[in-house]
């Protein structure tokens, strides 16, 4: 429906900027059509309202999630009060479960060269989930004035060898965060990342209005504190949305072992001009695979990928309560998991003395 649809039948469009409860932030859309007989100072007010909005008793019925990022419908609404009432979600054109927010364009992932150091396993990880979402993903590397010319020169050929072709900024001394600006306009775009890496200071830098408070590296572990609680979106004065999403220092490895290698740009690049001899191929022992080979992240695929067949082997153990094996993670390494042999439920629990008791009783009434 057009803006004169929704100025004649009362009902407004919006993007749901935050959630909190049951309530919902909407910064509603800019219309074509009159608003009635509001005069046009009203209009642009009216246009750059924020609204605190419920859910319809409808909507909650029929189990219709709202999220972050959706373009919903909000009616009757409350200018006095600032309030509104969301009708209708109109259909998502992505949708993201970590982080639950909808319509993203892209994710940008921010890390830092130094303090903390880059880590390419980490680094890696995060770009496998990045491209599970089938979003666009943007690199950015910051905290850029703290290595040599020379050290960022390695660090991006090395990325350029994994398929990505990261922008080097610095949020302390303003180095190239205009450039990273010009890829979030008008787009909604979830920036992510491990803690402490200034992803809450690079959006202080991008919107004014933001100012998400600010955490420090851990000198003893070398890590950030993570300081964003909630999700939420901010919108970019060159138009566009930008998420700040609760940080994970180490994102789920949770897609299917057959569809890992498409997550690789540089294993994409390879099946490209080749196949391998199976369709099923994993690309670990398999004969004649076109992927198996001297790329640097191969060491990376074949760790995800025994992450990846554990998760799934855990999904098909909780929907098979008769299974015999469970899985057990490792107290060291990366988050490695086995599955081990798991004992017959009941069989080796020691019996109560109130059982026993009870047993007694009964076999004293039995030989009377």
């Amino acid at each position: 429906m057009t803006g004169k649809n929704f100025a004649a039948t009362g009902q407004l469009l919006g993007t749901v900027v935050a959630v909190q409860a049951n309530f919902y932030r909407v910064q509603l859309e800019p219309e074509d059509g009159e608003q009635g007989s509001r005069g046009a100072e009203e209009k642009l007010d009216l246009n750059a309202s924020l609204l605190l909005c419920t859910r319809r008793t409808r909507l909650k019925k029929i189990g219709q999630q709202v999220m972050v990022g959706d373009r919903v419908v909000v009616e009757e609404p409350d200018w006095a009060g600032g309030r509104g009432a969301i009708a209708e979600v109109l259909p998502r054109q992505s949708e993201l479960d970590r982080p639950a927010i909808a319509n993203v364009n892209q994710i940008l992932l921010v890390f830092a060269v130094a303090d903390p150091p880059l880590e390419p396993y980490q680094l890696s990880r995060f770009l496998i989930k990045a491209e599970s979402t089938g979003l666009d993903v943007l690199l950015c590397l910051n905290k850029s004035d703290l290595i040599s010319p020379q050290e960022q020169q390695q660090v991006s050929d090395r990325l350029l060898g994994w398929g990505y072709e990261p922008i080097f900024i610095s949020v302390k001394d303003g180095i190239n965060t205009d450039q990273a600006a010009k890829y979030l306009s008008n787009k909604i775009t979830v920036i992510a990342g491990p803690s402490g890496v200034g992803k809450s200071s690079l959006i202080n830098t991008l919107i004014d209005s933001a100012k998400l408070r600010v955490g420090e590296v851990s000198g003893k572990l070398a890590r950030g504190r993570h300081t964003t609680r909630h999700i939420e979106l901010f919108e970019l004065p060159s138009g566009g949305l930008l998420a700040d999403t609760p940080g994970f220092n180490q994102p789920d490895m949770d897609c299917i072992p057959e569809e890992l290698i498409h997550y690789f740009p540089e294993a994409r690049k390879r099946l490209a001009v080749a196949s391998c001899r199976f369709s099923d191929c994993l690309h670990r022992d398999e004969p004649e695979c076109a992927v198996r080979g001297d790329w640097e992240r191969y060491e990376h695929y074949l760790e995800f990928l025994d992450a990846a067949i554990a998760h799934q082997t855990q999904l098909h153990q909780q929907a098979d309560p008769e299974s015999t094996m469970k899985l057990k993670s490792k107290s060291k390494g990366k988050g490695q998991s086995q599955y081990e042999p798991k004992l017959e439920s009941k069989k080796y629990r020691r019996i109560s003395r109130k059982t026993q008791l009870q047993d007694l009783q009964e076999l004293y009434r039995d030989e009377e």
